[in-house]
């Protein structure tokens, strides 16, 4: 990467019913590792899209540099390549990729790095299971030995073995990283750093880990609970903009700390299987087939705890 990567200037878009994102500025640096957080519908696919050229911004502008390569995990997944075998999709692309300090990876080396081995690099694509073909597509971006990674969403449809590869993989990548997730655990392992969209346009710069954020927003939220509502004199009623919480919710909000804490517990646990240098397979596959229920599980009430931090607590 040279000096000038990725520069945002006053960036704003909007659609007739919606504003997006408003006036927002920032500057990537070398090795920068960013994750994007906020509700669905609150612009981050959009963002990812006006960086890549995709969408164009309704206002300000964006500054790619020269060197700049993009790779881009998103939703989509591979084309149409049932003719092809695992190992010819991939060099298609290229023979090697380069990593850190001149060290070079090859295309089959890559695979096997990614959990396709000796034999099945040599299967037809066709032959593949849906989380085999999307594992295919990771490898045909990291191919392409990009050195400004954009990933949207991929806890949604990659397996535990394969994020964990891919976490390795990210570990001994040089370049820029912007990760959307709404997965704390992906974003607190390979993110210092977050833009937090807040809704209403408004796009927070949080210098810090996931769970650091949380953190903030639990103090600020405590806060706004402990203090005092100030008296003021009735003026002709206006629309509110921020919806008070119900009885119920109230009751949810209070419970999904503890109900989040207690799966991140069981995910970390789950993960230790994983992690352990005594494997065996079936206790591995056990956890493997729980781990997916409990991320899902995870991912809806960090979700919920989001919607509900945009309710009035009173």
């Amino acid at each position: 990467l040279g000096g000038k990567i990725l520069e945002l200037h006053k960036l704003g878009k909007s659609f007739p019913d919606k504003l997006l994102i408003e006036s927002f500025n920032y500057t990537f640096k070398k090795g920068e590792r960013v994750g994007i957080v906020g509700p669905n519908g609150s612009g981050k696919s959009t963002l990812l899209k006006m960086i890549l050229g995709e969408e164009t911004p309704s206002k300000g502008k964006i500054i790619t540099g020269d060197t700049v390569i993009f790779g881009h995990y998103s939703q989509g997944g591979i084309a149409d390549k049932d003719h092809l075998k695992v190992i010819e999709v991939v060099q298609e692309i290229g023979e090697y990729i380069t990593l850190e300090k001149g060290q070079k990876l090859t295309a089959s080396q890559l695979c096997e790095r990614f959990l396709f081995d000796g034999n099945q690099q040599y299967s037809y694509t066709s032959t593949l299971s849906g989380g085999e073909k999307r594992r295919l597509y990771l490898l045909t971006i990291l191919m392409k030995n990009p050195n400004f990674l954009i990933l949207d969403e991929p806890t949604n449809d990659l397996d535990i073995l394969t994020l964990q590869a891919l976490e390795e993989f990210l570990n001994d990548f040089p370049g820029c990283l912007l990760v959307v997730s709404h997965d704390r655990y992906f974003l607190d392992k390979l993110c210092d750093h977050l833009f937090v969209f807040e809704g209403g346009g408004r796009i927070k710069d949080f210098n810090g880990h996931y769970y650091e954020w949380r953190e903030e927003q639990k103090r600020i939220d405590a806060i706004k609970t402990a203090a005092p509502k100030p008296v003021v004199e009735e003026s002709p009623k206006k629309e509110k903009t921020k919806t008070k919480m119900g009885y119920m919710e109230k009751r949810e909000w209070d419970a999904l700390p503890g109900e989040i804490e207690a799966l991140e517990v069981r995910r970390d646990a789950l993960n230790a299987v994983f992690e352990s240098t005594e494997q065996d397979p079936q206790e591995v596959a056990k956890a493997a087939a729980e781990i997916q229920k409990v991320i899902d599980a995870l991912d809806e009430k960090e979700m919920r705890w989001l919607e509900l931090s945009e309710l009035d607590y009173e």
